[in-house]
């Protein structure tokens, strides 16, 4: 059985307060996009494994990917066939796009369906939260309203059908803890839930990302990609999560081509 994990966007983020557990309270809006990965189980008859591709992929320790968290939360809990796992990766990592929480998502989704467990909703919601803040996103994967640590989620009556979509991913990694530097939480003066359905021309002003300000002083050059989106007719730009990614939205079809980066463009 097979399945393709998809990558999503994040339209505005604000770093609204810090909380009593030492994370943040967050507000953005996640929209799904059609980059995909490809996660694939099998029979195996030997014990179960997890294989990735590219195999020279920078992805750490196996045993510490979310697409095997996922599977031993459920081998925890169920008895589970020997499978071999085969995860071909082309959404980017570290790129704010959650990708490995999509594939973590995608695996327990699989699994359900493979090992026919008949998991409830709430069940899946359960192991979501587990393997991360975001992942709880991928398991309905529409556009939802975000808080809290990326876990409170509420459907977002937004659709950008029609728009096309470009997305630029240069090979910059920008960690979690460099990303916070200089962020200053606080409630915007800005409703971004309110903001994001209004035309989409208004959003270069009122939808932000407050993640671009530090990190675009550590990165000038992805403040130079967003504004070379811009340029070339983006309607809207943003760098999605904690970076590095930046996207740009477009009525029409553009031709964008940026030196060492991988890119990423399609039809919504």
């Amino acid at each position: 059985m097979i399945i393709f994990p998809t990558a999503k966007i994040n339209i505005g983020l604000n770093v609204v307060s810090k909380r009593a557990d030492g994370f943040h309270n967050l507000e953005s809006v996640f929209y799904p996009v059609p980059l995909r990965d490809a996660l694939e189980i099998v029979p195996s008859d030997v014990q179960s494994h997890l294989s990735i591709y590219p195999e020279n992929l920078a992805l750490g320790d196996v045993e510490k990917n979310l697409v095997w968290h996922a599977y031993r939360l459920l081998a925890n809990d169920y008895v589970l066939p020997n499978i071999a796992i085969k995860l071909l990766k082309h959404i980017p990592a570290g790129a704010g796009l959650g990708g490995g929480s999509s594939d973590a998502v995608f695996m327990l989704k699989l699994l359900n369906e493979y090992a026919n467990l008949q998991l409830s909703n709430e069940k899946m919601m359960h192991y979501a939260l587990q393997l991360g803040s975001d992942c709880p996103f991928f398991l309905d994967n529409t556009p939802k309203k975000v808080r809290g640590r990326g876990e409170v989620l509420e459907n977002c009556a937004l659709s950008l059908n029609g728009y096309f979509l470009v997305l630029i991913c240069l090979p910059i990694h920008i960690s979690t803890a460099d990303a916070f530097q200089g962020i200053v939480p606080q409630i915007p003066s800005e409703n971004l839930f309110e903001n994001v359905q209004k035309p989409i021309e208004t959003w270069r002003d009122n939808v932000v990302n407050d993640f671009e300000k530090t990190v675009f002083l550590q990165h000038p050059i992805l403040a130079e990609i967003k504004d070379k989106l811009y340029q070339n007719g983006a309607v809207y730009a943003s760098m999605s999560g904690t970076g590095s990614s930046i996207y740009g939205i477009f009525e029409q079809e553009p031709d964008v081509k940026i030196a060492g980066a991988f890119v990423f463009s399609c039809k919504l």
